[in-house]
C-alpha cells in the first residue's frame, strides 16, 4: 500500500530538487526515501526501480525546458528567436543543474516517446526553418546547435572559463553572433 502524502510526482519533483542539490548522478531510491524519512520499499509503489526514478526526473526535465523555451521563442523568428532559445536553455542549466544533466540521459524508446523531446526539436526546427533550412541540413544544424550549447554551459556551469579575464556573457553573446552568421550562410 503507498504511504499516505507520497505520490508519484511528489517523488519525482523531490528527486528532480535532489538533483540539483547533490547531482542527477547521485539521485537514488535510498537518497529519496532519506529524504522523505521513510524506508525505501515506501517508494516502490510508485517507481518501478533507480532507473524509472532517474528516466522521470529526466522526463519533468526536458518538460520544464521546453515549457521555458516555448515561451521565450513566442512571437520571434531569426536571431531573436535563436537568442531566446539559448538563453533559455543555458538560464535552465545554470539554475538547475542537476535537472538539465538529467534532461541530458539517453532515454528508453518508450520513455522518449512520452518525453518533451519531441517538443524541443519541433522548435529548434521552427528555427532552423527562419534560416531558410531544410533536411537534412536541419538535423546537421541540431546537432551543431546543441552541441555548441551543451558544451558551452557544461563547461561554464564546471567553472572551466573563470580564469579568463574575458566576461562569460560577453563571450556568450558572440558565440551566439557566431551561430546566426553560420546559420545565415549555411554551405
Amino acid at each position: 500500500m503507498a504511504r499516505a502524502g507520497l505520490t508519484t510526482q511528489r517523488l519525482v519533483e523531490a528527486a528532480a530538487e535532489l538533483a540539483d542539490e547533490v547531482g542527477f548522478d547521485n539521485v537514488t531510491v535510498s537518497a529519496l526515501a532519506r529524504r522523505f524519512g521513510v524506508k525505501d520499499a515506501s517508494l516502490y509503489s510508485h517507481v518501478r526501480n533507480a532507473l524509472d526514478l532517474r528516466e522521470r526526473v529526466a522526463m519533468l526535465a526536458l518538460a520544464e525546458l521546453a515549457d521555458r523555451a516555448a515561451d521565450a521563442l513566442a512571437g520571434r523568428s531569426g536571431k531573436d528567436a535563436l537568442v531566446a532559445f539559448a538563453n533559455a536553455y543555458r538560464d535552465y542549466a545554470t539554475a538547475h543543474p542537476g535537472r538539465y544533466a538529467a534532461a541530458q540521459m539517453r532515454l528508453r524508446p518508450e520513455a522518449l516517446h512520452a518525453s518533451a523531446a519531441r517538443k524541443h526539436s519541433e522548435m529548434t526546427r521552427a528555427i532552423l526553418r527562419g534560416y531558410g533550412l531544410s533536411e537534412p541540413d536541419q538535423t546537421d544544424a541540431i546537432r551543431m546547435l546543441h552541441s555548441t550549447l551543451h558544451g558551452y554551459v557544461s563547461l561554464e556551469t564546471a567553472g572551466a572559463f573563470n580564469h579568463t579575464p574575458r566576461a562569460v556573457d560577453a563571450s556568450w553573446s558572440r558565440t551566439l553572433d557566431a551561430l546566426h552568421a553560420l546559420l545565415n550562410s549555411w554551405p
